[in-house]
């Protein structure tokens, strides 16, 4: 059997940030926190962490699992402050607790903590050069070179300090970064990386993504723009440039499978654009069927999408286990695949089935899926996917397992539909998922399809 979800594209991390006003109960920092990280939950399951200032200080606490698992109504008591940020992380490596986010660091602006989602293409030649001008580390957490970074230039003012510091990154991030009067986000200049500002009743948020607001009763402001930093304080919100962002590309996968449906990334609902990739996928790929299923929960929206532009039925046909907890299930009951999902039988037998995912999963897991419609009656079993094959890895932060690649390279579609047991297979083109979103892309705005084109 296989783990599920070790074969699927992974993004790295969520952030929050928190500014509350200072007439605010101090404890309700921490809860605001919490459920807002619980919200940004399927970003990262690996571990997660707040921090919180108060009188000056940071108090930090976090762990090696799921929110609802390091934190609890004890532990949150004791986070008491008024500006505070968290993570939740998912890593493309074994997680050390060291390298649990947030990150602090003490510098003449007083203790300034960091949260990070993204990939620095250039980590390694920053983490050298700090080195070798004295600095150690305790992690290899990107949120602590952001922070050294910080304190290397504090020579400076803050706000200079901090934009000569975003300045030096390349790559993709999405910052939150907190001192004790002050709530700062960034977002890198192609804005690969989301991240959105919120306004509370008694404060502010920044957050990867707009279920987080949702979950904490804030009230969507607007994006953070592509190369943009935002200060928040007492006085309200500064907002500056920095660096040349011309180019601006949101990540694809954002819409295809990172975010919640009930986000909206840049200007477009997740949902939204999940049922126009589906419909693109009917127009490029259809073929004639009984029933259309999606396999949960990300190709639930391309599968609605698909059934809606064709008129064929739409039906659930494979339900997944929801109660499985995987901070307490044993490693063999992770990667029983027939425990994560079951068919419905009676949406199956008998019929011709399309079955839509949101990306192409490995031969092993889309060999599982067909075998179980198989075994549940189905007649005809078209596999399609709402997104092109990919044929490059990412370098700006997206956890690509390699096999994808390898797919695309010794594979036409008729040997890949045979090889996982198929009658037939089909993709998304570059073309149509950029055309499904085309008349609702904000002005100046493109998308990063670098892991779509780099063989062709």
């Amino acid at each position: 059997m296989i783990d599920l979800d070790s074969e699927k594209i992974h993004e790295k991390c969520g952030v929050l940030g928190v500014f509350l006003d200072k007439s605010e109960k101090s404890n309700a920092l921490a809860e605001t926190c919490y459920y807002g990280l619980l919200a940004l939950q399927h970003r990262g399951k690996e571990a997660s962490g707040i921090a919180v200032c108060n009188e000056g200080k940071f108090k930090t606490y976090k762990g090696l699992g799921t929110v609802s698992s390091v934190f609890n109504k004890e532990i949150l008591s004791t986070l008491t402050g008024n500006v505070g940020v968290g993570h939740v992380l998912y890593s493309n490596k074994t997680v050390e607790a060291k390298d649990v986010e947030p990150f602090v660091s003490s510098s003449v602006y007083g203790d300034v903590a960091v949260s990070h989602n993204g990939a620095l293409t250039n980590y390694s030649e920053l983490r050298k050069n700090l080195l070798e001008s004295g600095e150690s580390f305790v992690s290899e957490s990107e949120a602590e070179i952001v922070a050294k970074l910080i304190v290397k230039h504090s020579k400076n003012r803050f706000e200079k300090a901090l934009t000569e510091a975003v300045q030096m990154l390349q790559g993709s991030f999405a910052l939150v970064v907190a001192k004790e009067d002050a709530l700062i986000g960034a977002r890198d200049t192609r804005g690969i990386r989301p991240l959105v500002l919120g306004k509370l009743k008694n404060g502010w948020v920044l957050a990867s993504e707009t279920s987080a607001l949702d979950a904490i009763d804030a009230e969507f402001v607007r994006d953070v723009n592509p190369g943009e930093i935002v200060i928040i304080t007492e006085d309200g919100v500064l907002s500056f440039e920095f660096g040349d962002n011309k180019v601006k590309q949101t990540c694809l996968f954002e819409y295809v499978y990172f975010a919640r449906p009930d986000s909206v990334i840049d200007g477009i609902s997740v949902q939204e654009a999940r049922l126009r990739l589906g419909a693109t996928l009917a127009k490029e790929a259809g073929v004639e069927a009984d029933v259309v299923i999606g396999v949960p929960d990300s190709g639930l929206g391309a599968a609605m999408g698909y059934a809606n532009a064709t008129g064929i039925p739409f039906a659930f046909g494979i339900v997944k286990n929801r109660h499985l907890n995987s901070n307490t299930i044993s490693q063999k009951e992770k990667s029983n695949y027939f425990i994560k999902l079951n068919v419905v039988k009676s949406d199956i037998e008998g019929k011709r089935v399309v079955i839509v995912d949101d990306t192409f999963p490995s031969l092993q897991t889309a060999n599982h899926l067909v075998s179980l419609l198989k075994k549940a009656g189905a007649k005809e079993i078209h596999y399609r996917v709402a997104s092109p094959m990919i044929k490059s890895l990412c370098n700006f932060g997206i956890d690509i397992p390699a096999g994808k690649q390898e797919i695309s390279e010794n594979y036409s579609e008729e040997a890949l539909a045979k090889k996982i047991g198929a009658s037939s297979i089909g993709f998304v083109s570059v073309e149509g998922i950029l055309g499904s979103l085309e008349d609702i892309i904000p002005e100046n705005f493109g998308y990063c399809t670098n892991c779509f084109r780099h063989f062709e």
